[in-house]
């Protein structure tokens, strides 16, 4: 039986990291459902200090999702940002690769700094080549 992926990262600000990683890879911020989060306050399910604003929506203060597309029953893969207490602390044990498609390395890492990455740097292996960066919240991954 095949499954199907979701990676969680915790975040200080997750609609703010997901609106960033959506925007950095293509991807789709998950819509909020604002008739069901409502619909779970009125029942008891949930407390308003659950939900909050963001761009003028209703959603769940600690997470957002982000997904390649439609994401309602697919399997494909999602990432979900999910509140976390503390700053990040050390290189990650894991992370992922931003893969190019023949996009010019040096545009797109000047392109991800001037929307809060910061590079730390390059490296290579045999015939392949990278570039190391942390996203706004220190998160570490690569572009080749």
């Amino acid at each position: 039986m095949a499954y199907s992926l979701q990676i969680v990262v915790d975040a200080l600000q997750p609609h703010e990291l997901a609106d960033w990683w959506a925007e950095t890879m293509g991807w789709e911020v998950e819509p909020s459902d604002e008739a069901f989060i409502r619909s779970m306050a009125e029942q008891g399910f949930a407390t308003e200090d659950q939900t909050m604003r963001h761009l003028g929506v209703l959603v769940w203060k600690d997470g957002q999702a982000i997904t390649a597309g439609p994401n309602e029953g697919s399997g494909q893969p999602r990432i979900l940002f999910q509140s976390g207490a503390r700053e990040k602390a050390g290189k990650n044990r894991i992370h992922w690769d931003l893969r190019l498609g023949g996009d010019d390395k040096a545009a797109v890492r000047e392109k991800l700094e001037e929307r809060g990455a910061t590079f730390l740097w390059e490296a290579s292996q045999g015939p392949h080549a990278w570039f190391t960066m942390a996203d706004p919240e220190g998160n570490e991954f690569c572009i080749s």
